[in-house]
């Protein structure tokens, strides 16, 4: 059976979070984390030069030492991102007693979770994994979705957003299954064609019509 079989998106922004190694992958998911407004706390006796980088501008706090006991304290998560088997191994312990999840890189035996290869378009967020077994394919899917998700759709899950509160009085009026039918018809590949031409208005209108009922129309084109 495959590992890590229920997927979450966790909230890590202002928590702590420790990574273990100081290399180029340990500074990946360093900056990982920062992106996601996580405090990063990097543990390492020798570090890369990006991660110096991230301790000079106070990005993340340095510890310019090996892992010991007792670091993960406090921490919500960890990042073992080592060569050495037996620290990921301590760090996983520490974990399991101090309450912490503890990801170790290429070391699934050691891993409470598993690190998904991301697809981000503003809001809009697409995790691919496969249980820790391929990450390599799971990067190659991931480019993939990038050729096909381009940024217009971080502009469509705003106006979505958007609509979605202006049309409320139309979802009064219909039961759960014509609501969701009305949304599915909404939201079709024309509207985010016309978010992609920069026509907000025109799919905002075209979604709104949609919710309420109204005939489809065709968009207009110049």
């Amino acid at each position: 059976m495959a590992g890590f079989r229920y997927p979450v998106s966790l909230e890590v922004a202002g928590r702590r979070c420790v990574i273990v190694g100081g290399g180029t992958v340990a500074e990946h998911k360093a900056r990982g984390l920062l992106e996601a407004g996580a405090g990063v706390v990097v543990i390492g006796g020798e570090v890369s030069a990006g991660i110096e980088e991230l301790a000079r501008a106070g990005q993340v706090e340095l510890v310019r030492r090996p892992y010991a006991s007792g670091d993960l304290a406090g921490a919500f998560l960890a990042v073992a991102a080592t060569d050495d088997p037996a620290v990921n191994a301590a760090v996983y312990e520490e974990g399991d007693r101090s309450k912490v999840l503890v990801n170790s890189v290429d070391d699934v035996a050691h891993c409470h979770f598993a690190v998904p290869s991301i697809v981000r378009q503003g809001d809009l967020t697409l995790a691919i994994s496969t249980g820790g077994k391929a990450p390599a394919l799971a990067k190659k899917l991931r480019k993939a979705l990038y050729g096909q998700l381009g940024p217009e759709y971080a502009e469509v899950v705003e106006l979505v957003g958007e609509v979605r509160v202006a049309a409320r009085p139309q979802r009064e009026r219909v039961d759960l299954d014509t609501w969701a039918a009305r949304w599915e018809a909404a939201l079709d590949d024309e509207v985010v064609a016309l978010v992609g031409e920069g026509r907000t208005e025109q799919a905002r209108a075209r979604l709104l019509g949609a919710l309420a009922g109204e005939p489809e129309a065709p968009a207009a084109r110049s």
